[in-house]
């Protein structure tokens, strides 16, 4: 792996352990140390590029097989806390499954999720001020860089986690080439501003390729009070003869909550997880 950001991460997992308390230390465990889940590189190029896109350059972790040029894209959306070792590790599992696995900086134009050492200010200070069409747009120059370097954007894909479910769920609505999404644990709806016109649940009309959800039914931040009626308007629109919506497919795990995938966190269920990861390799293997 690129020295430089191996540096990034060990950085970024040490404002982590500060943002999260030392509960959050116990479960994440050192990137030079025993984790959860550690993805072997062996058969991989693995590195960070920079991406630019209307005169800014924002860095990028790239995974793909070392003997597969033309690999299959799946963009890799992350948290609120940016590209750690989780996600890259992540972008290694999708790699090792064949693909081109990209994660982007998404929050670099306003700043660096590893400086806060506080939940609250990280919130505040970046992630309210990252306007949709910027995240969406990013994503966009990643594809054309994929497809510069010569992988094949006809089978593009994308995987959100959290904050990046959100995302994963409009880039469904946005991108044309986009042939599935993978949602876990992605926010639904919320409160409409100049930055966050909208929310998945109002663009699900607009839907272009399946999406394959995965949720908790005992995530205290996204409810089944807020799932059911998602739901039911996504029914409604795959009723209408929107087709991505008719493909499209919900999980609902009995017994878990938000961030069940993480194994960085507490709330890691690894039976879960194994099963919901099976099923998201088992959606992009159907549809890219």
């Amino acid at each position: 792996m690129d020295a430089e950001f191996v540096r990034n991460l060990s950085t970024r997992r040490a404002a982590l352990q500060r943002v999260l308390g030392v509960g959050y230390a116990l479960a994440a465990s050192p990137l030079m140390a025993q984790t959860a889940i550690r993805t072997s590189s062996e058969g991989l190029h693995t590195q960070e590029v920079m991406v630019q896109r209307e005169g800014f350059k924002f860095p990028v972790y790239v995974a793909h097989p070392l003997h597969a040029p033309h690999a299959p894209v799946v963009l890799v959306v992350s948290e609120i806390f940016g590209v750690h070792e989780y996600i890259a590790d992540v972008a290694r599992r999708f790699a090792q499954a064949g693909y081109c696995a990209i994660a982007p900086e998404l929050f670099a134009r306003q700043g660096d999720p590893s400086e806060y050492a506080q939940l609250s200010k990280l919130q505040e200070e970046i992630i309210d001020k990252v306007p949709d069409q910027q995240v969406l747009a990013d994503l966009d120059a990643c594809v054309l860089w994929a497809q510069d370097q010569g992988f094949d954007v006809s089978k593009l894909g994308i995987n959100g986690f959290c904050w990046g479910g959100r995302v994963a769920w409009l880039y469904a609505a946005h991108q044309k080439r986009l042939k599935a999404g993978v949602v876990w644990y992605g926010r639904t709806e919320g409160k409409r501003t100049t930055l966050t016109p909208s929310h998945p649940i109002d663009e699900l009309s607009r839907l272009g390729a399946p999406v394959l959800g995965l949720y908790g039914n005992r995530d205290a931040s996204i409810p089944l009070s807020a799932l059911e009626p998602f739901k039911a308007r996504l029914e409604q629109v795959a009723q209408q003869g929107v087709l991505a919506a008719q493909q499209s497919r919900l999980i609902i795990y009995p017994g878990v909550g938000h961030a069940f995938h993480a194994d960085y966190r507490s709330s890691y269920d690894p039976v879960v997880a194994k099963d919901a990861w099976s099923e998201a390799l088992a959606w992009f293997k159907k549809w890219l």
